[in-house]
């Protein structure tokens, strides 16, 4: 019998990879002990619907991220002095302040990192999608501390919780917006970093947006804040809506007719919200980073992006319902 009575998980940086967490957030979970997710603050109100102990903001900085661990481990008494740590991410610093709190800990064992994990774990074969790579190694740390580590694969859904308080604020923007009781298209027309230099937005969005509004669609778009004039710049006869909460948002995207996207966070949000999604790829790979959802159609690939007639050809035979 194991006598770990607590595990602390660390997130991902990124909203995509935080949603694509989640089976592996749902094999912890199936352990039955408490879980304590450590993860950057946005993550909290996406994350409100998981069971959970308790959720640490992680800020980057490691002094004051393993402060935080340590003082959480100790107010917990004996069950924090019994937990144990998983890492999602790869980096040097997720290891460098668990192995500081003096957290036990599994995680992959890249950046030359092993040297700071109890359990360092090999990765498996790169051609694996990111979901499947975080599971594989979420099950084998549950091995080696020997506990249940639930199915060898994951579900084909990510099943992102909602809570009431997301749906209210999707529906209140709706409203507001005259949009509730109307299908409408919502497209992501940005896209944030760089993938090896090149830019992950597909350039076709303005022809696109007037196109679905003159075979009578409504358009509307709902970037965060930083990303407003980008987006207005890309889609400017697009419907604005205001920015929502990530929970909100991710309640947004189930409500639409269809979400079009970069392969972004957005596409991973609108996939763990088991929304109808078209995504677009133009320099990254679907079959790593892609949606992982049965409602999901990818176009483009890593080597080229689709034509805006392929995209709106996809689009209408999605709106239509053939697919």
């Amino acid at each position: 019998m194991s006598d770990i009575s607590c595990l602390y998980v660390r997130l991902p940086n990124w909203v995509g990879d935080v949603c694509m967490s989640l089976p592996s957030l749902r094999a912890l979970q199936g352990t039955g002990l408490p879980l304590v997710i450590c993860a950057r603050p946005w993550a909290r109100d996406l994350l409100d619907g998981v069971a959970k102990l308790d959720f640490i903001p992680m800020r980057g900085k490691a002094g004051p991220d393993r402060a935080a661990v340590s003082a959480h481990r100790r107010s917990l008494g004996a069950m924090g002095r019994r937990a144990r740590g998983l890492l999602l991410p790869d980096s040097l610093s997720s290891a460098l302040v668990f192995r500081l709190a003096g957290l036990p800990s599994a995680g992959y064992r890249d950046d030359g990192r092993s040297f700071l994990l109890r359990w360092p774990i090999a990765k498996p074969d790169d051609a694996l999608h990111a979901v499947q790579s975080w599971h594989y190694l979420t099950r084998e740390a549950l091995i080696r501390w020997g506990l249940p580590p639930g199915p060898s694969q994951p579900g084909p859904t990510l099943d992102l919780p909602l809570t009431e308080a997301h749906q209210n604020a999707a529906d209140q923007a709706l409203g507001a917006a005259g949009l509730h009781a109307h299908r409408f298209v919502l497209i992501a027309p940005t896209a944030t970093g760089l993938h090896k230099g090149k830019i992950k937005v597909w350039p076709g969005f303005d022809t696109l947006t007037r196109a679905l509004q003159s075979r009578g669609h409504t358009v509307v778009m709902c970037p965060p804040p930083a990303e407003t004039d980008e987006a207005l710049r890309n889609a400017p006869t697009a419907q604005l809506l205001p920015p929502l909460s990530l929970g909100a948002f991710a309640a947004l995207t189930a409500q639409a007719a269809l979400v079009i996207c970069n392969d972004s966070g957005v596409s991973h949000v609108a996939a763990a919200a088991s929304a109808r999604e078209l995504a677009l790829f133009g320099v990254t790979r679907p079959g790593r980073t892609g949606p992982w959802s049965p409602r999901a159609v990818c176009v483009g690939s890593e080597q080229a992006w689709p034509s805006v007639e392929d995209v709106l050809q996809q689009a209408t035979t999605l709106l239509n319902g053939t697919v």
